[in-house]
């Protein structure tokens, strides 16, 4: 099947290099792309040659999400990117936020298609997006993922499209594009279930924005996926004890609720340790469809899924798409403002599973900053999920950094899901049910099950001594409530202080 169908868009092919100088100094450009996959990648690399030859090329980069190497690190390294929304995961880019050279707004991921359309972030002045072809009428078919995709092509004044022949072919059908209007035209979602078709299954595009078409054949760049281990074997096994008591008590059906899970290597772990549980008939509301999902339709365990992304780990990407078909009809990927629509995933009744940094002895999370300053990727969409799902989760090993840090701290560096927000915690140690307790009741809670014992005797002296100030309902120690990691940041360990604290 030919890949570019529209006669009335044949003239506007070029190479990479000639549409890279279609980019100004001081442009916004929005690039599909999301946890990295489906991202624009020849065109990208030619806007770093460009910088690196000299030429002055300062952009603003607004994605899905994170993408890979070609983009994020090519166009960082080259001094392109002034300033990034709202989610990163390469180590250059997350390097030149750290050290302040790009400015970096970390979004919920549901909030930047509202404002790129609403004009917070300024006019868009080119669509970058990837796609697999193009109708006949001109329509963008999207490659593994959409993210914000529709959004782009919709506000900017010129759209470029790269098509993918690597991607394969088979990829046409499984979208569904459903746009929203801004307020007060907006109208009700019409997403009754995870499996139900709502829109088209392509981008429309008005054919006079479209200024350029680049072939290429890059690959998506996804991120291994470490093998499951002990650790995250028992966090696994801990979340199932969790979910078949709720079934037990009625407060669960038997094949669970549409299930959201973070990308990642635990995350991935956690999700894939359903395959060995009794649950079957399993339905995934997520962002990204990875391995464990694609593992657990292929098990029989997972009978349908949605996202707005499919991100493959590179040591599967092509058995994966060799088989596509084998699993295509039991897969939908939409705009990410439909998959991380706050009231979509209320209502659908979504149990949210994501991935803390650290937790402190009051629930609260912080998923974003390691020791409070440093931005590691982003607070990507577990905010939209874990605010309004019917159950939210959060996992993290009770330990890091060969045990020198402790997960389950008395306060946490940095805020990103308060305790109001948080119901479950998971680590191997076992799990906190935090629904309806007090703060010194959640502490009790979270001391107790989910703490490292290196660590649990200094959890307890600290929240006992804290009980002895005047106030005690959420009581805390204000000189000592961060000083774990001020003493990691000047000793490398938080276990000696752990150990004379316990003293």
């Amino acid at each position: 099947m030919e890949r570019l169908r529209c006669e009335k868009l044949k003239d506007k092919v070029m190479t990479p290099k000639e549409a890279a100088m279609l980019f100004e100094d001081n442009m916004i450009v929005g690039t599909s792309g999301f946890t990295p996959a489906g991202y624009p990648k020849a065109i990208p690399l030619e806007i770093a040659k460009r910088a690196d030859a000299g030429d002055k090329i300062d952009l603003t980069i607004i994605t899905g999400a994170s993408v890979g190497p070609e983009l994020d690190e090519a166009l960082t390294k080259s001094k392109v990117v002034k300033r990034r929304y709202p989610y990163q995961t390469t180590g250059a880019m997350r390097n030149a936020i750290n050290d302040d050279s790009v400015q970096y707004c970390d979004m919920h991921l549901s909030h930047t298609p509202q404002y790129v359309k609403y004009g917070f972030l300024g006019k868009m002045d080119i669509a970058l997006i990837e796609a697999v072809s193009i109708t006949e009428e001109g329509y963008i078919i999207p490659s593994t993922s959409i993210g914000n995709s529709n959004v782009f092509a919709e506000v900017a004044d010129k759209v470029i499209i790269e098509i993918n022949i690597s991607q394969p072919i088979e990829l046409e059908g499984i979208h569904d594009v459903y746009d929203l209007k801004n307020p007060p035209e907006r109208e009700p979602i019409p997403l009754i279930h995870p499996e139900d078709r709502i829109g088209e299954p392509y981008i429309k595009c008005n054919l006079d924005k479209i200024a350029a078409i680049v072939f290429t054949d890059l690959k998506d760049r996804t991120r291994l996926v470490s093998p499951v281990d002990e650790v995250s074997n028992k966090m696994a096994q801990n979340m199932i004890a969790f979910l078949e008591n709720e079934v037990k008590e009625n407060r669960l059906p038997k094949n669970l609720l549409p299930l959201q899970s973070g990308v990642g290597s635990v995350a991935n772990a956690v999700l894939a340790g359903l395959e060995n549980s009794k649950f079957k008939d399993l339905v995934v509301y997520s962002e990204v469809i990875q391995d464990s999902v694609i593992d657990l339709i292929k098990s029989g365990k997972v009978k349908f899924a949605s996202g707005t992304s499919l991100t493959i780990s590179p040591d599967r990407l092509d058995d994966f798409y060799e088989h596509f078909n084998e699993y295509k009809n039991q897969i939908i990927l939409r705009p990410q403002e439909i998959s991380n629509n706050p009231e979509v995933a209320r209502r659908l009744g979504v149990i949210a599973i994501n991935t803390a940094i650290e937790v402190d002895i009051y629930g609260n999370v912080n998923s974003t900053n390691i020791m409070g300053s440093r931005m590691m990727n982003g607070i990507g969409g577990s905010g939209d999920f874990a605010r309004n799902g019917y159950l939210t989760i959060f996992t993290t090993e009770s330990i890091a950094k060969g045990g020198d840090i402790s997960s389950i701290v008395p306060m946490v560096s940095h805020h990103d899901h308060t305790e109001h927000d948080v119901m479950v915690i998971v680590t191997e140690q076992g799990v906190a049910d935090l629904r309806g307790l007090s703060p010194k009741e959640r502490a009790k809670c979270i001391i107790e099950n989910c703490a490292h014992p290196d660590y649990k005797d200094a959890l307890w002296n600290y929240f006992n001594k804290a009980q002895e100030g005047k106030f005690k309902h959420t009581p805390h120690i204000l000189e000592e409530a961060l000083s774990w990691h001020e003493r990691f940041l000047k000793t490398g360990t938080m276990k000696k202080f752990a150990l004379e604290d316990a003293d």
